[in-house]
């Protein structure tokens, strides 16, 4: 059985997605293992439960899940993090856990140098994952996916613990909507570079425009609408008024950012069109719904993008509402 860490208010269609699931609070346990999951925080194949009264019973637990289970070769990351109570003392608890372990590791050296604790860079195909959950001081779960594993399910299983970015701020942003684009590319493990060339669809006011001028790249914003007049202004800035729908570009272009607000087949619709057309080398689509009957519509997308992708990922992500969003790198001819 795999267990699932659903996105916020997202139990029931990450169950939908699951193919149905067992439920216990925001936990969803499933023999099923898809491919995507939009609504899935985090993922934890083949999750065990462990009861451990004690901080040196917890330690023991996670060292003996990777004795003789981790390859010799490549790194290896723990993701240890409480999932109970509303204080600190959880994650007090697991820093004491995390310095026992290291005290144990010690004995083993390789395996101590070999531990990335803190990174959060994409997972290689070299890269082992340990998840260990505590539901309450004496209990939890405990997940070790071995190399390349976490490589090869990175569209489910994210390099953040519990899948969680905290919302990027800007106060000189148009609007709170720049946070998508920040945590979609540290979600990718890859941003806009300077110089790179974006369209942005849908780019009224300009938040995610903004995000790629700060980031030295050339934006063309399509839009009816104008963008901020600071942003109009931008001499790196180009804008096309008229259907963002519509627009092509007379060439292929680094990135394609699409934050319209539409029904979600002609989102979906879209990015496909351009992905078929290759017209971009990345992406980040948001996917905006009205209530939960459109959900199933994503089927589609999780069909027929992959094949077009080098890499394609579809979440909700901590900065979306009632929307996904679908982000990657396009397949190379």
């Amino acid at each position: 059985m795999h267990t699932f860490l659903a996105a916020d208010d997202a139990i029931e269609p990450l169950a939908g997605e699951l193919g149905g699931a067992d439920m216990e609070g925001v936990w969803l346990r499933s023999e099923n293992l898809p491919a995507h999951l939009a609504f899935a925080r985090q993922t934890l194949p083949r999750a065990r439960r462990v009861e451990a009264a004690s901080v040196n019973a917890w330690a023991d637990q996670i060292l003996q899940s990777i004795v003789g289970v981790l390859p010799e070769e490549g790194t290896w990351r723990l993701h240890l993090w409480p999932a109970y109570g509303e204080g600190r003392a959880g994650e007090h608890r697991c820093r004491l856990i995390r310095s026992a372990l290291v005290e144990k590791l010690k004995k083993q050296r390789r395996a101590l140098m070999r531990c990335q604790e803190e990174s959060q860079e994409p997972f290689t195909r070299s890269t082992s994952l340990v998840q260990a959950v505590l539901t309450s001081p004496g209990s939890g779960l405990l997940s070790v996916s071995a190399a390349p594993e976490p490589h090869e399910l990175r569209s489910i299983i994210s390099a953040y613990p519990a899948g969680h970015i905290t919302p990027a701020e800007d106060k000189t942003a148009p609007s709170r909507a720049f946070a998508k684009v920040i945590e979609a590319e540290m979600r990718l493990g890859r941003r806009i570079m300077k110089n790179e060339t974006c369209v942005d669809l849908g780019a009224s006011p300009g938040s995610w425009s903004h995000v790629a001028l700060l980031r030295g790249a050339h934006v063309t914003a399509v839009d009816r609408s104008p963008l901020r007049a600071d942003l109009m202004r931008h001499p790196r800035l180009h804008f096309h008024q008229g259907d963002a729908f519509k627009f092509r570009p007379p060439e292929p272009v680094d990135w394609l950012l699409c934050d319209i607000i539409a029904a979600p087949q002609r989102s979906m619709d879209l990015l496909l069109d351009w992905l078929r057309a290759r017209l971009m080398r990345a992406f980040i689509v948001t996917i905006k719904f009205k209530g939960t009957d459109e959900y199933g519509q994503l089927d589609t997308l999780k069909q027929n993008a992959p094949p077009l992708c080098a890499d394609f990922r579809l979440t909700r992500l901590c900065a979306n509402k009632n929307e996904v969003c679908a982000f990657g790198i396009a397949a190379r001819e």
